[in-house]
C-alpha cells in the first residue's frame, strides 16, 4: 500500500468513526415515523414507496454506473435481492408494522440484541475476535442503552410486557444484523450508492407480491399531504441518508462498529421527542447518553501506541 493509499484510508475510517455518531439520528426518524404513521399509511406500502423512492433519486447520479456494470449486477442478483430482503423488506415493512402493536421501550430493548447477533455474525464469518477495548466499550454502551429504556429503574426491565410486534421487532434485529454482516460479506464492484440503489431497487421486487395482497386486504395509501410528507421524509432521510452512512461506515470499518450505532437510538429518540414533543429530559437520559458515548468511543477509537 502506498503512503497515498493509506492517507486515504486512514480518512476515510476517521470520516467513518464520525459517521457513526451521526448516523442514528436518521434511523432514529424512521421509527418515530413509523409510529406517526401507523393509522394511515399501510406498513408494506411505506416500505416499497420509500425504497422505490430512495431507487429514483439515486438513479439520476448512479445510473450510468448501474448500466455500464449490468452484467456484473446480473451475475450478483442473487445476492442483491437477499441484501434487499433483509435490509429493505424485513428491516422496512417488518418494523412499520410492528409499530402499530408494540412499543418504543419494547422496539428499544429488542434492537440491542442486534450489535451482539453482529458480533457473534462477525466472529463465525469472518473470524473476527473483539479485543478487551472493544468489550469494555460494548458493555459500556450496553448498559447506557438499558439505562434509558428502564428509565433508570432495573425492575421495569422484569416487568416488561411482550406482544405479537415484538416477535416482528425480533426478526428485523436479527435481519439487520445479517444485513450488516453480508454487506461486508459480499462487497461487489458497485460504488456505496449505486448498490444502495442496486439493493433498494431488489427490495422493492421483493415486496411487490406482499404488497399486491396488502392492497387487496388493506386497500392502497392514501396521497394526501400527510402521507407524501412521510413518504418524502423516510425517502431522504432513514432512506438515503441513514443506508448510505451505514455502508460507509461498515467498508471502511467493521459490521461490528456499525452496528454500535444501534446502541444510539435510544439516545437520540430521547432527544428527539424533547425537541418536537416537548418531552422532559431525566437524569436517566443524561447518565445512559454518556455511558453509550463514552462505550462508543472506547470500542471504535484505536488505543493510543506507547
Amino acid at each position: 500500500m502506498t503512503a497515498a493509499s493509506s492517507s486515504s484510508a486512514s480518512r476515510d475510517q476517521q470520516i467513518a468513526q464520525i459517521l457513526i455518531f451521526i448516523t442514528p439520528a436518521m434511523f432514529a426518524t424512521n421509527m418515530l415515523l413509523a409510529r406517526y404513521s401507523a393509522d394511515f399509511i399501510p406498513p408494506i406500502a411505506l416500505a416499497v414507496w420509500r425504497w422505490l423512492g430512495v431507487f429514483v433519486l439515486l438513479l439520476p447520479f448512479c445510473g450510468g454506473e448501474l448500466w455500464r456494470k449490468r452484467q456484473a449486477i446480473r451475475s450478483d442478483w442473487l445476492r442483491l435481492l437477499v441484501l434487499g430482503a433483509l435490509g429493505m423488506g424485513i428491516c422496512g415493512a417488518v418494523v412499520y408494522a410492528a409499530g402499530q402493536t408494540t412499543t418504543a421501550t419494547n422496539i428499544g430493548l429488542i434492537y440491542a440484541v442486534s450489535p451482539i447477533l453482529i458480533i457473534l455474525l462477525s466472529r463465525i464469518m469472518f473470524g473476527e475476535r473483539l479485543s478487551a477495548r472493544q468489550r469494555t466499550g460494548t458493555l459500556l454502551a450496553l448498559v447506557g442503552m438499558l439505562a434509558i429504556v428502564a428509565k433508570g429503574d432495573p425492575r421495569i426491565l422484569l416487568h416488561l410486557r411482550f406482544v405479537p410486534g415484538d416477535l416482528m421487532i425480533l426478526a428485523a434485529a436479527t435481519a439487520w444484523a445479517l444485513y450488516s454482516v453480508l454487506l461486508k460479506r459480499w462487497p461487489g464492484s458497485l460504488t456505496i450508492n449505486a448498490r444502495l440503489a442496486a439493493i433498494a431497487m431488489a427490495g422493492v421486487l421483493v415486496m411487490l407480491p406482499f404488497l399486491a395482497w396488502e392492497t387487496i386486504t388493506i386497500g392502497p395509501a392514501r396521497p394526501d399531504p400527510r402521507t407524501l410528507a412521510v413518504m418524502a421524509t423516510v425517502v431522504l432521510v432513514p432512506g438515503i441518508g441513514a443506508y448510505a452512512l451505514h455502508g460507509y461506515i461498515t467498508k471502511h470499518l467493521s459490521p461490528y462498529k456499525a452496528g454500535l450505532i444501534l446502541y444510539l437510538s435510544p439516545v437520540y429518540t430521547a432527544l428527539l421527542a424533547w425537541l418536537l414533543l416537548g418531552e422532559r429530559l431525566a437524569v436517566y437520559h443524561w447518565v445512559g447518553a454518556a455511558l453509550v458515548l463514552a462505550g462508543l468511543y472506547i470500542a471504535t477509537s484505536q488505543a493510543r501506541k506507547a
